[in-house]
């Protein structure tokens, strides 16, 4: 049957993130996925150049819903600048807590040393997404007298560029969590997502401590959820 390519795309994706999550990233092939999808190889890199591609489509997907998901309480009128950027926070965690299991599986491969390269690919599609929807939060927040931010654009890019700071360490805290160290790793990632906060604090102008970005009890969840 012929379908539309935008169709065929999201079926490809619906069958990599099925056995992305059931069984790994690494241990999914494309004639996993081809298999799944009932479509031939060639069919495949019509649509993805090839499985690290597919991956950074259905990273950028998965960011995309969580943005969506979290749009209401973006939206909130009754949260000022500061309020919807802790929202952000607080509302991105729980997500992660509730996809753990699953993202442990596809995405821990993107953390090791050796895939630096394919890390970039994705964060940078998440990025891609994430910009323009801090900038908006960045700017409501200036234009309300609570944030000092002179350029939302340029304080956007460095709030995520901050981020990458928590690539290693993630990767660390779940390779200790994999060996059975779990409140070790969470100290771990509990410490650098507090001074990932504060970072932000700085980068604002706001009292250490202001924005939210170790929510309580956070990693030991994250860490902890079983499949």
């Amino acid at each position: 049957m012929i379908k539309p390519p935008e169709i065929r795309s999201a079926e490809l994706l619906d069958c990599a993130q099925r056995l992305f999550f059931e069984h790994g990233y690494d241990n999914t092939t494309v004639n996993d996925i081809i298999r799944e999808a009932g479509l031939s190889k060639g069919a495949f890199y019509h649509y993805f150049a090839s499985k690290e591609a597919l991956l950074e489509a259905l990273a950028a997907r998965l960011a995309r819903d969580s943005f969506t998901e979290l749009q209401p309480m973006l939206n909130d009128p009754t949260l000022d600048g500061l309020g919807r950027l802790n929202a952000l926070f607080a509302g991105s965690q729980r997500l992660n807590v509730e996809l753990a299991p699953q993202l442990r599986k596809t995405f821990f491969v993107v953390f090791r040393p050796e895939n630096l390269a394919l890390f970039h690919r994705v964060d940078q599609a998440v990025r891609e997404l994430a910009m323009p929807i801090i900038a908006d939060l960045l700017r409501k927040g200036s234009e309300e007298g609570v944030l000092d931010v002179p350029d939302p654009e340029a304080f956007a890019e460095m709030f995520l560029q901050l981020r990458l700071i928590l690539r290693d360490v993630m990767h660390r805290a779940l390779r200790q969590a994999e060996r059975g160290n779990v409140d070790e790793a969470a100290r771990l990632l509990d410490d650098r997502l507090r001074l990932y906060g504060i970072a932000i604090d700085r980068l604002l102008k706001l009292p250490d401590g202001t924005i939210e970005a170790a929510q309580p009890g956070f990693a030991k969840a994250f860490l902890e959820a079983g499949p």
